[in-house]
């Protein structure tokens, strides 16, 4: 299995709701390491790695858990993985 590396960034209404701990959550059901973390600006940040076919189910599923409707823009961006994640974690 070939792992890659997801990097996304949300924006909108993605603080104060349990954007993090409903991510968190959700990746209990896929084959990915990771970490979520609230940004300064207001946007919320996502990194992942896994095979590219179980990042877009959990990416998927992060759109279908009920918060996606408060999400205005996700910007996302892969590359090869680097083996540094362990688990999933919310950072900060």
């Amino acid at each position: 299995m070939t792992r890659v590396r997801l990097h996304v960034f949300y924006s909108g209404q993605v603080q104060g709701v349990g954007f993090r701990y409903t991510v968190k959550s959700t990746a209990r059901g896929y084959e990915v390491t990771g970490m979520v973390r609230n940004l300064l600006d207001g946007r919320v940040e996502l990194v992942a790695e896994g095979a590219r076919d179980e990042l877009e189910a959990f990416r998927s599923a992060i759109r279908d858990s009920g918060l996606g409707a408060l999400v205005r823009q996700e910007e996302a961006s892969w590359s090869a993985a680097q083996g540094d994640l362990r688990g999933f974690q919310i950072v900060g």
